[in-house]
């Protein structure tokens, strides 16, 4: 597994959907690239701490600007 991989497929491996074969490949890929640990656990940490905020504690313009950047990055051409 590449690193571009393993950050195509964290989000499935943080929320245990991952197939088998996969999940293996991704741990493998772990063992062997410390970067790719590093990357684990912001995004483990990313996630523990957004699940801790509401869509109400947003202030509204910052709201708009992050689903717009969302948007805009799901239409660029990958590279």
């Amino acid at each position: 597994m590449t690193c571009k991989e393993l950050v195509e497929l964290i989000t499935d491996y943080l929320e245990g959907t991952l197939p088998p074969s996969d999940r293996k490949r991704f741990r493998e890929h772990l063992m062997v690239c410390p970067e790719c640990r590093i990357y684990l656990v912001q995004m483990r940490r990313i996630v523990g701490a957004l699940g801790r905020l509401t869509e109400e504690a947003i202030p509204e313009g910052t709201r708009e600007d992050l689903l717009q950047a969302f948007r805009d990055w799901r239409r660029r051409p990958e590279r």
